[in-house]
């Protein structure tokens, strides 16, 4: 009797090594080191799997880029304003000051709305008693000019915000179509071969499984910029209205409200 048991163990042991090393085999081929291997080596065969990676990836240079590029602006911008600001109104000469604004920067926004301000406010003048001054007086030309100057300068914040948008909703579902595709050419693999252990189906579908998780990697932090932005650009936009405001008071009336004595 115990020599039948130890026969029949040492009859099943040969089998069940198989087996693991079946298992450990499926598990080596669910990688993204074997998925690309496969991908370079029959290239043919997975041209839907190189459109949906190759997306992916100028997807995420994309986002990457924009992201970098979006935080040196947002940080410069954000870090210059006060001060950009503040020495225009504590300058007591106003031709120091328009000469203080264009000394700054070619990115620096606060001081070309100031400079469009000033520029509309002296072409107004200048055509005194001509039919401009007919059509439009100094508050409304003034006020026309910081509107596209806040319009201008808003939209160059905007750059990259809709590829980040873009990236952060369609990412997850470009992946999705590398998984529903690998999937359906590891089950037409199954068929094929009538093969349906897990070493013949867990290897296609963990590489499948691949392309998805490729693809919230791209749209996570693309979401996270895009807010992050988002919300930084609202601010900005609150401190140009507001230096609007007081620049279409000062040189429409020659003082922002609440100042005593009047700037000059």
């Amino acid at each position: 009797m115990l020599q039948d048991i130890l026969l029949t163990v040492a009859a099943a042991a040969p089998a069940a090594v198989g087996g693991a090393a079946n298992n450990a085999e499926a598990l080596n081929q669910m990688g993204f080191a074997h998925l690309f291997k496969e991908m370079t080596s029959a290239p043919g065969e997975f041209i839907v799997s190189w459109v949906v990676f190759l997306m992916l990836v100028v997807m995420s240079f994309g986002s990457w880029w924009y992201t970098i590029v979006n935080f040196i602006k947002n940080t410069v911008v954000s870090n210059r304003a006060d001060a950009v600001v503040r020495t225009f109104w504590e300058t007591p000469n106003a031709q120091d000051a328009i000469r203080f604004m264009e000394e700054q920067p070619a990115n620096e926004p606060f001081s070309k709305i100031a400079l469009d301000c000033a520029q509309a406010a002296a072409h107004h003048q200048r055509h005194e008693g001509s039919r401009l001054v007919d059509a439009l007086n100094r508050s409304e030309f003034i006020d026309r000019a910081l509107r596209q100057a806040v319009t201008r300068e808003s939209a160059k914040l905007e750059n990259g915000m809709t590829w980040l948008a873009t990236v952060g909703a369609t990412a997850p579902f470009v992946g999705l179509l590398g998984t529903v595709w690998g999937i359906y050419g590891a089950l037409i693999k199954i068929g094929a071969t009538g093969q349906a252990s897990i070493d013949a189906v867990a290897g296609p579908v963990g590489e499948a499984l691949i392309m998805t998780a490729f693809g919230l990697f791209v749209a996570i932090p693309a979401v996270l910029a895009y807010n992050a932005f988002n919300r930084a650009n609202r601010n900005t936009y609150a401190k140009f209205d507001t230096f609007a405001h007081d620049l279409h008071d000062f040189f429409a009336t020659g003082s922002r409200v609440g100042d005593v004595p009047a700037k000059r």
